[in-house]
């Protein structure tokens, strides 16, 4: 059997033997909207629960737009301009309309980057800026929320007479759902919010996991700091399997943000009727394999159909290596799983300790295997688990240590898709 996975740019394609009882899991992607520009124009001027952007533009001196960075597929290019549209038809002037690249705690975007996100023509009219969540002066601190945590946003949002994101909605291996509140939340947020947001708190709770919505106790502290910042509308989109448009949901932020992801709970969901002796799961390709750090989010997603003991194959790019520098460091110097566990909870959280935490979770009942071209043989080496730089050899190693008739479950495009267990199956997991 030949499966195209996601990877990198243009894909890998990998063939799997006979003799396996095989499930190809994919999402049940919405169909792409006939007319994407219409359907953004009518979902702005008609939002769910608030007056039109044009109206709420009335008076206004200022606006700022939060956007997605390079490593999210957000179609912003064809989102930014409906938006721009109706902020100026409402009064504010080009020049009082400030974007706010949400990198969170990653690096600022580059100049390349911020023509492939933006494009030439709105860096041309508009001011452009990278949040710097380690800038502690470039932060408001907006209080502390019920949950205890230090609110620090940007200072350029909170300051700005309307606050508007824009993004889109995917799983999220901690918030439940990506969209909405995230991109203040986390996208806008100071250094210290972000690690507290992503302690082992909220990391290692139940609830806190892909498709946990609403009952999650992280969505409900980014819930809580986008009201302090000011959260006034918002524009995410759902997408095909292609990154076009299948869904705009635009408005009042905590309405729309659920309506979207009710819609994007049912297009994404695939159910396993029984946990897989192995997993061979992808980043979604380009851009989110661009490093190993989000890589990582494939694992996360494909851990939910597993078996205790059972494999998962992670085929990602990473052209750009593991990541951040303390990312890079924890993964090159954690020996296995469950001592650096043991590590990060007894000290003060660092910067991307969390995606090597989730990262841990997953090897301490899982078996890994890896097919990362983009790293080093040095840091292949410090992964747990066999690594490879060909993406056959990588399947050729996961499926040769399988018996005949073992149940191997793949997922293409690896977080993209919802995966999870029917209730009989889950029933009889272990505890993750």
């Amino acid at each position: 059997m030949e499966v195209q996975l996601a990877f990198d740019r243009d894909g890998a394609s990998v063939l799997l033997p006979d003799g396996l009882d095989t499930q190809i899991l994919r999402p049940r992607f919405a169909a792409g909207l006939p007319d994407e520009n219409r359907a953004l124009e009518e979902a702005i001027t008609n939002p769910i629960g608030c007056p039109s952007l044009r109206e709420l533009a009335r008076g206004k001196r200022s606006a700022a737009i939060a956007v997605c960075d390079i490593t999210r597929p957000a179609p912003n290019k064809v989102v930014l301009p409906h938006v721009i549209r109706a902020l100026e038809a409402g009064g504010v002037p080009a020049h009082a309309i400030a974007i706010l690249i949400a990198t969170g705690l990653h690096r600022e975007a580059t100049a390349d980057e911020l023509d492939e996100i933006l494009g030439a023509e709105i860096l041309a009219r508009h001011p452009v800026s990278s949040h710097r969540a380690r800038e502690i002066d470039e932060q408001t601190f907006l209080g502390e929320t019920s949950g205890g945590t230090q609110a620090f946003v940007d200072e350029r949002f909170v300051e700005a007479d309307l606050h508007i994101t824009l993004g889109f909605i995917e799983p999220h291996l901690m918030a439940g759902f990506s969209g909405g509140r995230k991109l203040i939340s986390i996208g806008l947020a100071g250094e210290r919010t972000i690690k507290r947001l992503h302690s082992p708190l909220y990391m290692r709770d139940a609830d806190a996991t892909e498709g946990s919505f609403p009952d999650n106790p992280l969505h409900r502290e980014l819930l809580e700091i986008a009201a302090m910042a000011g959260h006034d509308f918002m524009v995410d989109v759902a997408l095909t399997d292609t990154r076009s448009i299948a869904a705009v949901f635009a408005g009042e932020p905590v309405a729309t943000h659920a309506q979207g992801v009710a819609f994007v709970r049912q297009s994404t969901l695939a159910r396993v009727e029984e946990p897989a002796d192995a997993v061979i799961t992808t980043s979604g390709g380009y851009p989110l394999d661009l490093t190993f750090y989000q890589a990582v989010k494939g694992l996360t997603a494909a851990a939910h159909v597993v078996r205790d003991g059972g494999e998962i194959l992670l085929a990602a790019a990473c052209k750009e290596g593991l990541g951040g520098p303390e990312f890079s460091a924890l993964v090159r110097s954690a020996g296995d799983s469950s001592a650096l566990l043991d590590a990060l909870t007894n000290r003060a959280v660092q910067v991307d300790q969390w995606q090597a935490e989730k990262l841990a979770m997953v090897a301490d009942r899982a078996q890994l295997s890896f097919c990362v071209p983009g790293l080093s043989e040095d840091d292949r080496s410090k992964l747990w688990g066999p690594a490879h730089a060909d993406p056959q050899e990588a399947v050729d190693g996961i499926v040769g240590r399988l018996g005949s008739g073992a149940r191997l479950v793949v997922i293409p495009e690896g977080p993209y898709v919802f995966s999870q267990l029917a209730p009989s199956a889950d029933a009889g997991l272990g505890a993750r």
